[in-house]
């Protein structure tokens, strides 16, 4: 929702050439990121439709002009993605202006106006109701994120390119692309090519090119792209193109920590990642970590009792120094909170602890002056399909933290499409809409968001069935994740 609207009863159509101008801007589209929004935003609105009626002689919206007063197209974090949109019902020609500080702002205005049209099936043209409006928006977290999980299923680019098109519906602006796990490592390292040989197939793998692409195309709509690598569990797929990543033959996680080798290879993925993912952010994992492997491999458990460790010291050493790597590369770190909650007062302060676990993490992290992103499993799992969108909603990341300060460290949530029990065929339906009512809460203003979900139904309903003739394949509203519709009806009532 946005921070204020107001609205009139006025119908207008949007003329069929309706054309896009930057009178009063000083951001000069040379990369034509404006120019390909507005016309990617001109396809949604006729929704496939053939818009064959004749323009009336008045109330015809012939342009939209954009007013971007920065000439940088960085997609940075915490970049200001503010906008204000016009749409006025006198003028000649009458147009609708969208103002941002940045064309990451203006992105969002081109995608709230796309959604005040409509297809007339009487007029057989774009219309736009409750003229005139005036909005003026901005997020209330920096950060709004999805996970995809590319190790349990292989996901191909066009799935993760539709996803990513689908979150700018709901201005979700992070995409955490949990690339490898113990399962599978389905992306090229050019400084250790034989990594990706733990790839399910030949086939199901990402080149550099690939990933270069997805981050490109992401980025050009207004989303970063956050790659993780987990470590130093998770990793038991590294060891087929590295055996000695190992602890042995018998025993393949967590990575060694006893070899240099180890680090060097995280070193390697993280350089070459660098060239790729300019996100200001990289994603170590650092959860689930069963250190078994290195009390009975016998050259692990000398390694540790030469070095004075035990496993936990060793673990705490595995996360600190491939912090400082990550660090090396440019990076601010996020670990996933179990490395809080067994050595917190080690961690580096740029760390950003990912909450995954429950809901009193968060205030314990923000406490202790790190930064928190909120994930909690039981409201923000997309594959918990026993999780309602009502949860998704009504999931508060600000939950105990009473301190302005200290809600200021919370930089945003995220919800979790873990890779399990999806792949291509059902990522939409799983996804969709329950993402959406948390992408929400993280968007609007405090104040304006509803304490009862019953006044957001009609809402996401409606959100829901749009998504669907923007061809997401957006599971009905009833029922819990991924559900069908019941029976026959109207697909708001579903």
């Amino acid at each position: 929702m946005p921070k204020t609207v107001s609205h009139g009863t006025q119908r207008l159509y949007v003329k069929k050439d309706i054309t896009m101008s930057m009178v009063g801007s000083t951001y000069s589209d040379e990369k034509s990121i404006l120019k390909d929004a507005f016309q990617r935003m001109v396809d949604l609105i006729t929704l496939n439709h053939v818009i064959d009626g004749i323009n009336p002689s008045s109330l015809v919206l012939t342009c939209v002009n954009i007013v971007v007063h920065t000439p940088d197209d960085e997609l940075n974090f915490g970049a200001d993605e503010s906008y204000n949109l016009t749409v006025p019902t006198t003028g000649d020609p009458l147009y609708a202006q969208i103002e941002a500080q940045t064309v990451f702002g203006a992105l969002h205005g081109l995608q709230t106006f796309s959604q005040l049209c409509y297809f007339g099936f009487t007029s057989r043209l774009i219309e736009l109701n409750s003229a005139p409006w005036i909005i003026t928006d901005a997020p209330r977290f920096p950060y709004r994120g999805l996970l995809i999980d590319t190790a349990r299923h292989y996901l191909p680019v066009k799935i993760i390119k539709g996803v990513i098109d689908a979150m700018t519906y709901s201005k979700l602006n992070v995409l955490h692309w949990h690339i490898v796990d113990e399962q599978s490592f389905p992306i090229e390292v050019p400084s250790y090519p034989k990594l990706w040989n733990g790839s399910y197939s030949y086939s199901e793998r990402y080149t550099m090119s690939d990933a270069i692409d997805i981050v490109r195309y992401a980025e050009r709509r207004g989303v970063n792209v956050l790659a993780e690598i987990d470590v130093p569990g998770h990793a038991r797929s590294w060891g087929i193109g590295y055996p000695s990543l190992w602890p042995s033959d018998i025993c393949r996680e967590p990575l060694d920590v006893s070899k240099n080798f180890t680090f060097e290879v995280i070193d390697g993925i993280l350089s070459d990642f660098s060239k790729v993912f300019k996100f200001k952010f990289a994603h170590l994992g650092g959860d689930e970590v069963n250190t078994s492997c290195w009390t009975t491999t016998p050259h692990i458990e000398g390694w540790l009792n030469n070095n004075h460790m035990n496993v936990s010291d060793a673990y705490r050493d595995f996360v600190l120094r491939s912090q400082k790597i990550a660090i090396s590369h440019g990076y601010d770190i996020i670990n996933w909170e179990e490395t809080f909650n067994n050595f917190g007062d080690k961690l580096d302060p740029k760390t950003v602890v990912h909450n995954w676990l429950g809901e009193d993490v968060a205030p314990k992290v923000v406490a202790a002056g790190l930064r928190c992103i909120v994930s909690n499993q039981d409201k923000w799992y997309l594959d918990h399909l026993d999780a309602s969108w009502e949860g998704f909603y009504m999931n508060e990341p600000l939950k105990g933290i009473n301190d302005t300060k200290q809600q200021q460290l919370v930089i945003g949530g995220e919800v979790c499409m873990w890779g399990e029990e999806i792949d291509a065929s059902d990522i939409e339906q799983t996804i969709w809409p329950r993402a959406a009512a948390a992408a929400e809460r993280l968007w609007t203003p405090t104040e304006k968001l509803a304490n009862d979900t019953r006044f957001v139904t009609s809402r996401l309903a409606r959100f829901r069935c749009l998504l669907n003739q923007r061809g997401v394949a957006a599971a009905p509203l009833a029922g819990y994740g991924r559900s069908s519709p019941t029976g026959p009806g109207p697909c708001v009532r579903q």
